[in-house]
């Protein structure tokens, strides 16, 4: 098959494609405008954790491969051609934030900084200032600072120039946090009829700098923007003589004091006040150092207030119920007459919540099992498995601590459960548990019968009203057992079950999907019909993108949906011909992994938590699980045929037509996710 080092996309330069689809919402005139400043909060927070994971990964190869002695590092080309694109993208997304301002004043919405506002306008910034944002306040003299650990990545930060005009020898310099963590980055002002106007915290301290430095002295008095982004990845010790719990711990706390991997500052800073900074921290050219505008941390624009006309926000889509889980009628009782399948953001994520009700005051149930890999903040899903422990059931949870930026949230819940009685079992050394499960055993008829939900996303009710997963309820027995079997791998010390079902990573999921494909070869040489439809949220494996390659050339035809990474390169002559690749990147976030493979025509459905990665497969504990309703198939299938006829919000991800609208022969606009939307309402408009 030839050099694959020429048919396969780098896994970082892919995922920077990604986040430009994210940019592209930010600049599409058929979003919303609110909702494209919140694309910009995105995009920006995409890329600090790309910089915090995946540039800091490739630092660490470079510097490996400078103390090895080696001259041409393929990890520095790889972070030459990152610091291109970034700074290509970061052109487009200064132009973008520039022409978003000004349509907000199009629309009566008027962004104002320090030099724009009314004396009138000034009153009220410098008593808001005084109330809410002085006590948060803390400089520091840079003369006086001591390491760069103590400064936060995930605020931003003044660099403050302070002269006076009476004494030009009486100089100096600050640094300051702005409080973000605690007071909105928005701050608005005093409406004037239609108009509405806001102010960056930002902006209102650079307005009031005068009321902390004008008592030593100080009436020249400007600040700039400085940004540290840290390594995040994770030093896990190994001191035997403390649990993995307070090992992590101490780990998430020196995260915060990582190694920079980038620093960013506003361009009109002074000469000598960067260099200074560059001296006090040790920032040499090595590093990845990069003039900005005035504003950093767009990630804030996330929160961006709901202000304006209904316009330019998405019209509302509230989540709807269930056609098949009526009111007040047990949802145990539903299940064991049939399998449902919940797809959130369109149905409720509730639904969960309320099973975990049920079976904690049922007096049948005897115990709840359940994995956990991000909470919400104020879990009801963790409330209910609390209720269950109180209401005498066995409540066992496993609780993964190694979620990346989520460790400290899971170490908190942690101590929360176990306090309430509640079983934990606490992460695998080397191992991820990423699938969710949840298990309830009941007593019935003097036998335990099993009723479980196998979803493609977190049990967290904030993120399901903005992930598109899938979530599968069931009594059938063949599934339910071999998901108890998943929560014994757990608590026998990772002895493996066999599995006759469900299809378990890290055992066995990659041999699995090499063996599905090889079928639909065989099938293909034999002059039948063959296809495949891979619905991801990353595509990086090496070992089935060259098995992809290979189906193709055999006439296997393959569509993939891949929001983020995708290495594959469709549509290269005799290499990849018959395979199809389109991103979707629209007002939900895609997380759904779908996998139907042609079969003969006996198509077989599977959903999974697990992408096609090779820590998926080989670091992680994930489920593949069969689809076996006909109903729930045909489901799947219309809403994959849905995203597949997308020509607005799809884009190519082709070698020279890269992130491209894909454009159908259809007369009519699609769009998957509002589709998908009015689909399930007719659904269940035709129920009642």
């Amino acid at each position: 098959m030839g050099n694959n080092k020429t048919k396969l996309i780098n896994r970082e330069i892919s995922w920077l494609h990604f986040n430009e689809r994210v940019l592209q919402e930010a600049i599409d005139k058929t979003t919303p405008l609110i909702e494209r400043i919140k694309f910009l909060g995105i995009f920006s927070n995409n890329r600090d954790e790309f910089f915090r994971v995946r540039v800091a990964t490739l630092r660490r190869m470079v510097n490996f491969d400078l103390s090895s002695g080696v001259e041409d590092s393929k990890a520095q080309r790889i972070l030459d051609e990152i610091s291109q694109i970034v700074e290509k993208q970061e052109l487009i997304f200064t132009a973008t934030f520039k022409h978003i301002v000004e349509e907000l004043k199009d629309n009566n919405i008027f962004l104002l900084d320090e030099n724009q506002i009314s004396p009138e306008q000034g009153t009220f910034v410098r008593a808001f200032f005084a109330e809410h944002v002085r006590p948060h306040l803390f400089p520091l003299m840079l003369e006086n600072f001591g390491k760069i650990d103590s400064l936060k990545d995930d605020t931003i930060h003044f660099a403050i120039d302070l002269k006076s005009s009476q004494d030009q020898d009486h100089q100096s310099y600050a640094l300051m946090s702005i409080p973000t963590n605690i007071i909105s980055r928005f701050v608005l002002l005093p409406s004037k009829g239609k108009k509405v106007f806001l102010m960056l915290l930002d902006d209102v301290i650079r307005y009031c700098l005068e009321y902390i430095f004008a008592l030593f002295g100080y009436d020249i008095i400007n600040a700039y923007t400085i940004k540290f982004t840290r390594d995040a990845e994770l030093d896990i010790d190994n001191d035997v003589s403390k649990s993995f719990l307070e090992n992590l711990s101490q780990s998430v706390k020196r995260r915060k004091k990582g190694a920079p991997v980038r620093f960013v500052y506003d361009e009109k800073i002074p000469e000598n006040l960067l260099k200074r900074i560059f001296k006090q921290f040790n920032i040499t050219k090595r590093d990845n150092v990069r003039a900005g505008g005035r504003y950093h941390n767009f990630k804030d624009f996330m929160s961006f207030p709901k202000i304006g006309s209904d316009e330019l926000i998405y019209p509302p889509s509230p989540p709807m119920p269930h056609k098949d889980l009526p009111e007040n009628q047990s949802i145990i009782e539903l299940i064991k007459r049939k399998d449902i399948m919940l797809h959130y953001p369109y149905q409720t994520f509730n639904y969960i919540v309320d099973l975990l009700r049920e079976a904690s005051i049922d007096p049948l149930v005897m115990a709840i099992k359940m994995t956990f890999y991000r909470a919400a903040k104020d879990s009801n899903v963790m409330n209910a498995l609390i209720n269950a422990a109180r209401n005498g059931k066995q409540v066992t949870v496993f609780m993964e601590l190694q979620a990346r930026f989520d460790e400290e949230a899971n170490i908190y819940w942690t101590g929360r459960l176990q306090e309430e009685g509640v079983k934990i079992i606490q992460s695998i050394p080397g191992f991820k548990v990423h699938c969710k499960l949840i298990l309830i055993q009941r007593k019935e008829d003097n036998q335990s019968i099993y009723y479980a939900n196998i979803s493609t996303g977190n049990y967290n009710e904030s993120t399901a009203r903005v992930y598109a997963d899938d979530s599968l309820l069931t009594a059938n027995q063949a599934i339910t057992a071999e998901v108890n079997k998943v929560f014994h791998l757990f608590e026998s010390k990772f002895i493996m079950p066999s599995f006759d079902t469900l299809i378990v990573a890290p055992f066995y999921i990659r041999t699995f999907f090499t063996g599905m494909l090889e079928k639909e070869i065989q099938y293909a040489k034999a002059g039948k019909k063959a296809w495949v439809i891979l619905k991801m949220n990353s595509l990086v494996d090496r070992r089935l993108a060259n098995k992809i390659y290979e189906a193709s050339q055999a006439g296997v035809k393959i569509q993939l949906i891949v929001r983020g990474i995708c290495v594959i390169i469709p549509q290269m002559p005799g290499i990849s011909d018959n395979v199809e690749t389109i991103s979707i990147v629209d007002q939900f976030l895609e997380h759904s992994r779908v996998y139907v493979f042609g079969n003969g025509g006996n198509p077989l459905y599977y959903i999974s938590s697990a992408d096609w990665m090779q820590r998926n497969f080989d670091h992680r504990v994930e489920t593949l699980c069969p689809i076996l309703d006909k109903e729930i198939q045909k489901e799947l299938m219309d809403m994959l045929q849905i995203q597949l006829r997308d020509n607005c919000k799809a884009r190519l991800l082709g070698e020279h037509d890269l992130n491209q609208y894909r454009k159908t022969d259809s007369d009519t606009t699609h769009r998957a996710q509002f589709e998908t939307y009015e689909y399930f309402k007719k659904k269940l408009a035709g129920k009642r």
